[in-house]
């Protein structure tokens, strides 16, 4: 199942800032929730350490422990590095095309307005958060989504990360973003290491 409760809380379980609005608060309180949450001593075993990094890449993309596994096996049938091609087939979901574009403020937020058809893809709608895109592929909003307060704030580049993902082509103004090619993992701001994702997977 995806995790559907506090955001910021989860982060301070994943010991690093999920989202950006997660930033401020984990800054003042860098230690798991709870009452305990000072004197919890997170596990330095070998599984421990793997599962942790597993679990935050999974909370990060918000996806279900299913669906993580499944896109493993799915990077592990590609000829590139697991790892990499893990991170790229993340990358390349359209809940995380939308929010990597600026279009959305958190992957929440992203994957919402996917479900409720806001989103489009070479113009067709398309309501599934785990749609794969491929480069080539234009993703844009819907007409009669963008006068939305987020849209309209997207469109202005309030969403924007700092510096625009290489592998996509992206103009704020227009609430449009094409997929130039799949992404390269340095081009990927997820700072977490995949390789003790995959050493989990293949124990």
């Amino acid at each position: 199942m995806r995790y559907t409760g506090p955001k910021v809380r989860l982060s301070r379980r994943a010991g690093v800032p999920l989202t950006r609005k997660a930033v401020k608060y984990f800054e003042k309180r860098p230690y798991p929730p709870g009452e305990h949450g000072r004197r919890v001593r997170r596990s330095n075993s070998d599984y421990g350490l793997r599962q942790l990094e597993k679990q935050k890449l999974r909370w990060y993309y918000d996806l279900s422990e299913k669906q993580l596994s499944r896109t493993f096996e799915s990077a592990r049938k590609r000829s590139g590095r697991t790892g990499e091609e893990l991170i790229a087939e993340l990358e390349l979901r359209l809940a995380t095309v939308v929010l990597r574009a600026g279009l959305a403020p958190s992957i929440y937020a992203a994957r919402q307005f996917v479900n409720h058809g806001h989103i489009t893809v070479d113009g067709r709608k398309v309501d599934i958060p785990s749609y794969k895109v491929k480069p080539g592929q234009v993703i844009g909003v819907r007409e009669k989504s963008r006068a939305m307060v987020p849209f309209i704030e997207a469109a202005e580049g309030v969403h924007a990360d700092e510096r625009i993902a290489g592998y996509l082509a992206v103009s704020h103004k227009e609430l449009r973003v094409a997929v130039v090619d799949r992404p390269k993992r340095d081009q990927v701001p997820v700072p977490f290491n995949e390789q003790l994702v995959v050493e989990y997977y293949s124990r």
